[in-house]
């Protein structure tokens, strides 16, 4: 059974809700242009100038979003 990561992008500022959103939606577009399956694609807003987005996938494809995409960081979701 492969393992769930969750890949995170950190949006810091005024304008951070946003631009997660935002951000959301092209992690949504390059999965589904690229046929990759994901668990979940969404935000936390973490506080009023602090939201991140994720995306969580199956570690056999991680390296596809990871090299593709940039996120910040990784965990294991």
């Amino acid at each position: 059974m492969s393992r769930k990561i969750k890949l995170i992008w950190d949006f810091k500022g005024p304008d951070a809700l946003e631009t997660a959103k935002h951000h959301c939606i092209h992690l949504k577009e390059f999965a589904q242009i690229e046929s990759l399956d994901v668990y979940e694609i969404d935000h936390k807003e973490i506080n009023e100038m602090y939201t991140l987005a994720f995306v969580t996938v199956d570690e056999s494809i991680m390296k596809i979003f990871r090299d593709a995409l940039k996120p910040h960081r990784g965990e294991l979701g």
